[in-house]
């Protein structure tokens, strides 16, 4: 969710969007990873997870408890308020009562090599591919390639929106929107809805077996505080993208909020989940 060069995320935010995102997660994706990582386990010691622009901690909140064995989870921010008692908020014990650690650290994960993966079990993310650059994908898919160890990075976002009832506005917003997603940020070209994409040939090339699966959010009246804050977030930075639309953008907000304060709104926002796992295939994925 940070990293260095990119925008603080504000804990309410992130708190609003938790239940979503794990809503979403690809579950699909936990028997092909457990298999890898119960191979991994077999030499002994703990499961060692690192998460890469943890944020609060949701992604570990999610998977640690859905995973076998005593972990040890080193979660990196940028921000220092976000790490702060993040060990307190992560789950006690894994699925089967294995013991947890936490090791909280700020730095920059746009930097990590296989030195800094050496001995992990698995690296992953919860939407943070998309803020990455092709050139930083390819060092983490090298990274990870020589350090062996399996990536799951979730909830990276795709470019589709969907709003029922559909406004004549939506298609510009979106086209807006997606463009700031691929913008250049501090010199940083941004892959943005084409991550998945991009990582996936890029751990394909560091002769990894990638599996992907759609991992949309579903919101609908039981979501309305979520799906307002999202609107107003994304409606923002398409004005930003495109200043041009900040003449109408605000009546279609007042039509769009309106809606969703009556319960009238749905929304489907698409991100896709990757898993990469070393070596040839691993199994199938079920749909």
């Amino acid at each position: 969710m940070n990293t260095v060069g990119s925008p603080r995320y504000a804990p309410e935010w992130l708190a609003l969007r938790e239940d979503a995102d794990a809503r979403a997660r690809a579950e699909q994706l936990l028997g092909p990873l457990e298999g890898f990582l119960a191979e991994a386990a077999a030499s002994g010691g703990p499961l060692t997870v690192q998460d890469l622009g943890c944020g609060t901690g949701s992604m570990g909140r999610w998977l640690a408890s859905r995973l076998n064995g005593p972990q040890r989870w080193f979660m990196y921010d940028r921000d220092p308020t976000l790490l702060e008692n993040i060990a307190a908020r992560m789950p006690r014990e894994s699925a089967d009562g294995g013991r947890l650690e936490v090791v909280p650290q700020q730095r920059d994960i746009t930097r990590l090599t296989a030195d800094d993966l050496a001995g992990t079990s698995l690296v992953t993310a919860s939407a943070l591919l998309d803020l990455l650059t092709a050139d930083e994908v390819e060092a983490l898919a090298a990274a990870c390639a020589q350090a062996g160890c399996a990536v799951l990075l979730a909830l990276s976002v795709e470019g589709r929106v969907e709003i029922d009832p559909h406004d004549p506005l939506d298609e510009e917003f979106t086209a807006a929107f997606n463009a700031h997603q691929r913008r250049t940020d501090g010199g940083r070209r941004l892959l943005g809805p084409d991550a998945v994409e991009a990582a996936t040939a890029a751990f394909e090339r560091n002769g990894a077996t990638v599996h992907t699966r759609s991992t949309p959010w579903q919101l609908g009246p039981a979501d309305r505080a979520l799906t307002a804050q999202w609107l107003l977030g994304w409606v923002a930075a398409a004005c930003a993208q495109e200043p041009s639309l900040e003449a109408a953008s605000e009546e279609y907000l007042r039509r769009r909020l309106d809606a969703c304060d009556a319960g009238a709104l749905r929304a489907v926002v698409h991100h896709r989940d990757l898993l990469a796992l070393p070596g040839g295939p691993a199994g199938n994925v079920p749909a």
